[in-house]
């Protein structure tokens, strides 16, 4: 199905980006990724060329916890890329402190969310082009225990603001398949599983312990984690389907708080005044 289209993805360079990468450029894909550290995008190109000889994988940069790079990033891509199959917003982090971005935003809400948004909004005349496209949003099990607080969307830190931006990215994915609708663009969003990967390598003290013990004894391997990116991506059989949110390959219901439709389009509009893009 993807010979010779054309799949932009953030979080390409470890984990179950990186696997799902190499396992579309084995369908026929080529690669544009997303990638802040030069070395580990360098490292991602060589496989991908290994996987797929024939295709032209490319690399842009960009520390996606920044609005002005999330914003110069999506210009480049577009200014490169005159139609893009499938979109693949998988780059995430979790912190143990609140941290602020030089927005004066919260780390994991600017990475894990913001970015989802900046990059679809400007990105989507490129997805529209391609005539049948997809978008594919990485969220988490871990919504199920997140609430939105409007008043405190920002404030929270370690698993607890995880979860949150982890809803953010079913609601945003929610509102976005209506806004899309009828376009040929199609947006779902998925739960990975637990997986052994560099998650969580940033933190420190217990968190940091505690998910290392936990993704020696209970995660799954990145190559099980990433097969429903995979699935999203390239299966015939979601082909226009819109809106859903799938674990293991099928289509799962998430949180009731995951299906409020009036916090979706609130966060949307929140989103849109944070960053500057409306749509």
């Amino acid at each position: 199905m993807l010979q010779g289209k054309t799949v932009v993805i953030t979080g390409a360079t470890s984990g179950i980006g990186a696997v799902a990468a190499r396992r579309l450029a084995e369908q026929g894909a080529r690669m544009v990724i997303v990638a802040r550290d030069r070395h580990r995008a360098d490292e991602t190109l060589r496989t991908l060329r290994a996987a797929n000889p024939a295709a032209m994988h490319t690399a842009f940069y960009a520390d996606l916890s920044c609005l002005r790079e999330m914003k110069r990033v999506a210009t480049e891509i577009a200014a490169a890329e005159p139609k893009i199959h499938v979109l693949m917003n998988n780059a995430g982090l979790i912190a143990a402190s609140n941290e602020q971005t030089e927005d004066g935003l919260e780390l994991m809400f600017a990475t894990n969310h913001l970015s989802y948004y900046v990059l679809t909004q400007l990105l989507l005349e490129r997805l529209r082009a391609a005539g049948d496209a997809r978008i594919v949003s990485t969220a988490s099990q871990a919504h199920r225990r997140a609430t939105l607080d409007f008043d405190r969307l920002q404030s929270q830190k370690g698993m607890a603001g995880y979860g949150t931006t982890k809803l953010c990215n079913i609601l945003f994915t929610r509102e976005l398949a209506l806004r899309i609708a009828g376009t040929g663009v199609t947006a779902n969003c998925l739960h990975p599983g637990f997986v052994a990967t560099r998650f969580g390598d940033n933190t420190r003290g217990t968190m940091r312990a505690g998910l290392a013990v936990a993704k020696r004894f209970f995660a799954l391997s990145p190559e099980e984690g990433a097969k429903t990116m995979v699935y999203l991506a390239s299966s015939a059989d979601v082909a226009g389907r819109s809106g859903g949110y799938y674990d293991r390959c099928a289509p799962a219901e998430p949180s009731r708080e995951a299906r409020n439709d009036a916090d979706a389009k609130r966060l949307w509009e929140l989103s849109a005044k944070i960053a500057g893009i409306a749509g």
